[in-house]
């Protein structure tokens, strides 16, 4: 998948969306309900009712960019349905977006190395 480096900032709308919005629908949406700024760079991780599909929202400098993946025999395991963001670590979104439990995944906490003698 095309996706913008490891460092940026990944946020799930917990509750599901009307699956018809396009680019356009999703920014209006990130701006007005969720009140972030969809023109950052942060990655919006959108679900559907049936949570078998999500839509990818991000800014990459140069225009929207919106990315769709429907499970064929499956569904995605997602947080619970409320309003609001909850934030996924890099790891957490790939194994969301493969169809794993992301609740397993925890990501090594980056150190500087000690100081060798």
């Amino acid at each position: 998948m095309i996706f913008p480096s490891n460092r940026v900032r990944i946020l799930v709308a917990t509750k599901a969306i009307d699956f018809r919005k396009g680019h356009d629908g999703l920014a209006a949406l990130v701006a007005s309900v969720l009140r972030k700024d969809p023109f950052t760079g942060t990655v919006f991780v959108f679900r559907s009712r049936r949570a078998d599909r999500l839509k990818i929202l991000y800014w990459d400098g140069t225009g929207l960019v919106m990315a769709y993946k429907r499970l064929e025999s499956a569904s995605f395991t997602w947080p619970a349905v409320k309003d609001g963001l909850m934030a996924l670590n890099h790891a957490q979104f790939e194994a969301l977006f493969a169809g794993l439990d992301w609740r397993r995944v925890k990501a090594l906490e980056a150190r500087p190395p000690a100081a060798t003698e």
